[in-house]
């Protein structure tokens, strides 16, 4: 290979990388929302904060078309749905306490810039009771939880 096509090789690349980087700027942001349940593991009567933080992109979304957190205690047939106002900076908080032990789970219900966005999170109230099996977990936030799996399922 001659230095002249060694160059326009070089050359080639450069746009190419050029044309990736460009190609980066335009990608389609997404609602992101980082669900959190503090203290994951309460007493009952104890306060509890869910908390949903929404971007969208680099942006803190302080206005939302819609926030509610879904509630249930595992294996209930009934889930409360609860309306949740912006709090500041991108959070939408709850606060409450529960007076019946278990384990239970929570769904934001995000939806903004035409977008919608439902992680779900599991916590215990006192002694936890069976855990609910997730045979469909495209909606589930991964890689957050500390807990044990090793278990039977």
């Amino acid at each position: 290979m001659g230095k002249n096509q060694i160059r326009l090789l070089a050359m080639f690349l450069f746009v190419m990388v050029l044309a990736a980087c460009s190609d980066k700027e335009t990608e389609p942001k997404l609602v992101d929302v980082d669900l959190s349940v503090s203290p994951e593991q309460a007493e009952v009567g104890e306060m509890v904060t869910i908390e949903a933080k929404v971007t969208y992109g680099d942006e803190v979304v302080t206005d939302a078309d819609e926030v509610s957190f879904e509630i249930w205690r595992a294996h209930d047939e009934d889930h409360e749905k609860i309306e949740i106002e912006h709090s500041g900076e991108g959070n939408y908080r709850l606060e409450r306490a529960f007076e019946q032990e278990g384990t239970y789970y929570v769904i934001s219900h995000v939806t903004a810039r035409d977008m919608h966005n439902m992680p779900k999170k599991e916590f215990v109230i006192g002694e936890p009771s069976e855990p609910e099996e997730s045979p469909s977990s495209s909606h589930m936030d991964h890689g957050d939880s500390e807990e044990d799996h090793s278990g039977e399922h």
